[in-house]
């Protein structure tokens, strides 16, 4: 039976591959990150005049391009300045060309969210009447094609090659340093460390289509990766390769100088400066997920990045050590087996790891999903539970793994003596010379041997008193035995690591660890690939207000006007941005705020409101709102006493005498 063990554990492996792989392809293209919240003129909406400018409201900020925001007219051709620009926060927009006649417009965007992922889709509005138009609004994105794909197995393979490496160098660093000598187990890490660095180049240079167009031709183009090298996502990318070479550092001497000290004090300080240097650099390469993806913006992101590389550390120290030790148990060899305080050793690793996942993954939980019905009403929620169902089979596992932990015996088993033993025995029948004088037997692995001297037709050249020259025959034929004897080695190996019933099941049973990690991985590159059950919500109930209010006007929910201004005095540039709601005939509630360009909160002496309905003559109707706090005023009772679309001028006063007002028309009622 134990023959067939290896096979079988090939065989499952590349089972868990191909099931992680086909969760990646069947997930679907990667929702953005970014979502948006509002838009001028909104979707749907029907304006009496042209606008000046379009612009959209993102639940965070977003990096732009030249072609970012498009609008189209109905015969499909671009009537935008195309230079597009933030106006405060997170709203963007870009200017129209003047005289625009009637019709349906299309408003087509493509940005990067601050968490790197790309963000497009399209909405209409009409100017005087709604009309055919000829664009085809699609919602297909630049990661449902072949550079998609290939970006997220990239990223799947970062993660692998993150863990694979940092685990299993803290595994032989802190349980097993012996292993510091074993090949598998080096060849183990250092796999992992090739792995991040091809993904990360790879991801590098896919980055640039990734983001723009989406074409496998774009891969190589130099002018895309200049521009990727200047974003956050560029530079992250970068840093992780100057880690990686502070790494193969590292490496060399783990696995080089520090096997052959033999000084205990000198190797315990050389220990000591590897676990601090290694520590350093794992959480400066966790720190390169962490500043570039979903901790580095929304809620609270100067503690949640933090959060995030303690969690990718504790990932990588429980499941990257648990494939060094599957490595270990299955291919150390007999002369240096993975003994009882090693695995009892991580065993207390892990379980430490896993305090950590659990308080880490809360926390991030939380942050993320923001409610308990973004469980199961949002992709990502469902997700995590996913997840969650996942890691708790996985800690199942491990308690059984611990409990052969337990077993483990510092003394070698009966068993393993009886089977040196007969291997010994075996061995030395092998070795020992013939009394016939014809040389050594050859073991064939029952017990019995055949004379090396008969199995050739020619006399062996140690008992010819004549020098000859080498034989060819000859050197084949010690090549075979050679081979033979190798095989033979290799068996007896294999006995003797299965000898013992406990290390047996230990093995099986993190073996199956092993390819529930495998799935879990797959399931965690996805999830820091979809969109936030937060922004998911935030984005449906943005979308729901922005319907119902195209659908009946009078039932609308609050109006959101944004207007930059420059009183032309030293700091005087801002946006104010008015809510009024619910933007219809009668009394209504109205808040203004002032933003810097940057998104902080402007505090400036005054600013007032007038309201115009030059259609029918009235105003302006003036209103005064009171300070509220920093940068936001309030006014109640505000009446609107007629259906129109309304002129709304803002006089915003930053100094004594640096003044400015903007103007911006909406329909009200």
């Amino acid at each position: 039976m134990t023959q067939t063990i290896a096979p079988r554990v090939r065989t499952m492996v590349l089972l868990l591959l191909a099931a992680a792989c086909a969760l990646l392809a069947g997930a679907g293209p990667a929702s953005a990150h970014a979502a948006v919240t509002g838009s001028d003129p909104g979707q749907g909406a029907v304006v009496q005049e042209a606008p000046a400018r379009i612009s959209l409201t993102f639940s965070e900020q977003v990096a732009l391009s030249d072609d970012s925001l498009r609008v189209l007219d109905p015969q499909g051709k671009r009537v935008d300045t195309g230079e597009p620009s933030g106006v405060g926060g997170t709203t963007y927009a870009v200017r129209l060309h003047s005289g625009l006649p009637d019709g349906t417009y299309t408003v087509a965007y493509q940005v990067v969210s601050a968490d790197s992922h790309p963000v497009t889709g399209a909405y209409t509005f009409s100017i005087g009447a709604p009309s055919k138009t000829s664009v085809t609004v699609s919602g297909q994105t630049t990661d449902d094609g072949v550079v998609g794909w290939l970006y997220g197995f990239g990223r799947y393979v970062s993660y692998a090659g993150f863990i694979v490496m940092a685990g299993g160098a803290a595994f032989v660093l802190a349980c097993w340093p012996r292993g510091s000598g074993v090949r598998p187990v080096q060849r183990f890490v250092v796999s992992g460390w090739l792995a991040l660095t091809a993904s990360t180049l790879a991801l590098l240079l896919l980055r640039g289509s990734f983001t723009r167009s989406g074409k496998v031709a774009d891969v190589f183009d130099l002018s895309l990766l200049g521009q990727v090298l200047q974003t956050k996502t560029g530079a992250a990318l970068v840093s992780r390769l100057l880690l990686l070479a502070a790494a193969a550092l590292f490496i060399a001497v783990l696995f080089g100088t520090y096997d052959k000290r033999e000084d205990a004090e000198e190797k315990r300080d050389l220990t000591f400066g590897l676990a601090i240097g290694g520590v350093v650099v794992a959480a400066g390469l966790a720190a390169s997920w962490a500043m570039s993806e979903h901790a580095s913006v929304g809620l609270q992101a100067g503690i949640a990045m933090p959060v995030d590389i303690v969690h990718l550390l504790a990932v990588a120290a429980w499941l990257g050590g648990l494939g060094a030790l599957l490595t270990a148990l299955y291919r150390a060899p007999v002369d240096t087996p993975v003994d009882a305080p090693a695995v009892h050793r991580f065993s207390a690793v892990a379980f430490g790891s896993v305090l950590a996942l659990v308080a880490t993954g809360t926390y991030q939980s939380w942050r993320q999903l923001g409610s308990w019905s973004a469980f199961t009403d949002t992709r990502y929620g469902q997700l995590l539970l996913a997840k969650i169902a996942l890691v708790a089979v996985l800690v199942g596992v491990a308690w059984i793994s611990r409990r052969w932990t337990g077993r483990l015996a510092e003394t070698v088993p009966a068993s393993v003596e009886r089977e040196k033993t007969r291997v010994g025995a075996v061995g030395a029948g092998a070795g020992a010379p013939d009394p016939s004088g014809r040389g050594p037997r050859v073991s064939d692995g029952d017990g019995t041997g055949t004379d090396a001297a008969t199995e050739s037709d020619e006399p062996s050249a140690a008992h010819s008193d004549e020098p000859s020259d080498p034989d060819p025959a000859d050197a084949e034929r010690a090549a075979q035995l050679a081979r033979q004897r190798a095989a033979r080695d290799a068996a007896r190996q294999k006995r003797l690591r299965d000898a013992d019933p406990n290390r047996f099941g230990l093995r099986r049973s993190v073996l199956a660890e092993a390819g529930i990690a495998v799935v879990l991985l797959a399931v965690t590159t996805v999830l820091t690939q979809t969109e936030p059950g937060r922004t998911e919500q935030e984005a449906k109930a943005a979308a729901s207000k922005s319907a119902a209010a195209s659908a009946d006007p009078g039932a609308s929910g609050a109006l959101t006007l944004n207007m930059p201004f420059d009183t032309g005095g030293e700091n005087g540039k801002g946006v104010v941005t008015i809510d009024l709601d619910p933007a219809r005939v009668g009394t209504n509630e109205m808040h203004v705020y002032v933003e810097r360009p940057d998104g902080r909160a402007f505090d400036i002496p005054e600013v007032k409101v007038d309201f115009t309905l030059k259609a029918k003559d009235i105003g302006p109707l003036p209103v005064v709102p009171d300070r509220i706090a920093t940068g936001h005023w309030s006014a109640n009772g505000v009446q609107i006493p007629m259906a129109g679309d309304w002129q709304v001028d803002v006089t915003v006063r930053t100094s004594d005498i640096d003044e400015v007002t903007v103007t911006k028309n909406a329909q009200i009622g």
